[in-house]
């Protein structure tokens, strides 16, 4: 058979051929230049060239790193067009652009997007346990893949919390009323790094903000964020266990880009429920994806998938008895694990400009 023929023996387009080899190509182009923005800023190559142009001696002089290495990345990294270029022969010297520094270097601001880079090298190593994971079923837990995805998770989300989540919240008259009481109690459950927990608690200095994660050291790492901060607290501490913390105990519970991640959510939103007091408001922020799978889909629900296929649902299916929710988390789906832990309904909250995100009110 023609190996264009498709399944019903119609002869494939010879354009729609060559252009899909073409899609195929550009994400393959697009991967070896992500690997080479994962060498530039796991090396300290971006950050040597911010604000000083240099050849690549000089690179290769303020990096400690070999000089034929820097070269052939400096042109690369031009050929690209991260880097511009001035001179000729050995005397060309590469220039870090204001806009690409930022994107590269600047760690508090929006744009900043070297991490996506160092998650999708840390990924690619785990390529063999993964296809292993699709085989037998079992999964790649959060540990495995390393430093890099964790840290990673943590830069990409933190100016984020830092620059946009109070007045985020502040937009919001019932939310902001509960968060604004005096000596507030307000729990992040599988708070990370912790900046979620930070930027409320800057945003809400009167209020006391525990912030609670399994992951060991994303909590050792959030203690070193928030220090000099009297108004915050971090725990190791499940979901499921909030409640043992105490019942009625908070004002507020907040769920941030986590709930998808969890083995058994209905429990969580469950403690989350016993936890909060009956006039507190308990708020989920979640991925922006579709309200029902219909492809093609939009970039959201493109990088969503990519999340869910190579990280977010294989740690879930590592754990026994998950329930394997992944990435993709549609709002009905929130919807039936809010109803079955006890919640009479779930509201979209009018927050927006929060990149991919969407936040959900939790109602008694």
């Amino acid at each position: 058979m023609d190996d264009t023929m498709d399944r019903d023996g119609d002869k494939a387009d010879e354009q729609v051929v060559e252009d899909f080899a073409g899609w195929v190509f550009d994400r393959f182009l697009g991967g070896m230049e992500t690997l080479s923005i994962h060498i530039g800023s796991s090396l300290g190559l971006y950050a040597a060239l911010r604000g000083a142009p240099a050849t690549a001696a000089e690179l290769a002089a303020r990096t400690g790193i070999d000089q034929r290495y820097a070269r052939e990345w400096l042109e690369q990294q031009a050929t690209a067009g991260i880097l511009d270029v001035d001179g000729e022969g050995d005397d060309l010297r590469f220039r870090l652009p204001a806009a690409q520094a930022e994107v590269l270097t600047d760690r508090t601001s929006l744009g900043y997007s070297a991490p996506l880079a160092d998650m999708f090298a840390a990924v690619a190593l785990r390529v063999p346990d993964l296809t292993d994971a699709y085989r037998s079923g079992r999964g790649v837990p959060w540990a495995a893949f390393g430093a890099a995805v964790r840290d990673g998770q943590g830069d990409i989300n933190r100016p984020w919390f830092e620059n946009v989540l109070a007045n985020a919240l502040a937009s919001v008259p019932r939310v902001h009323e509960v968060l604004s009481r005096p000596d507030a109690g307000i729990a992040d459950v599988a708070c990370g790094h912790g900046w979620s927990t930070i930027g409320l608690a800057r945003a809400y200095p009167d209020a006391i903000v525990d912030g609670f994660d399994i992951d060991a050291p994303a909590i050792e790492a959030a203690h070193e964020h928030a220090a000099g901060l009297e108004n915050v607290t971090f725990s190791e501490l499940r979901g499921e266990q909030l409640a043992d913390e105490g019942e009625d105990r908070y004002d507020a519970a907040f769920v941030f880009e986590a709930l998808h991640d969890m083995p058994d959510p209905v429990a969580v939103l469950s403690s989350i429920r016993r936890a909060v007091r009956s006039d507190g408001v308990v708020v989920v922020m979640d991925e922006a994806v579709a309200e029902t799978f219909s492809p093609p889909g939009d970039d959201i629900e493109r990088a969503m998938y990519g999340y869910s296929l190579l990280i977010c649902l294989p740690d879930s299916m590592s754990i026994p008895d998950s329930v394997a929710t992944g990435t993709v988390m549609r709002h009905p789906t929130l919807e039936r694990y809010a109803h079955e832990a006890g919640f009479s309904a779930v509201s979209i909250l009018p927050i927006d400009g929060f990149a991919a995100f969407r936040f959900y009110l939790l109602e008694r």
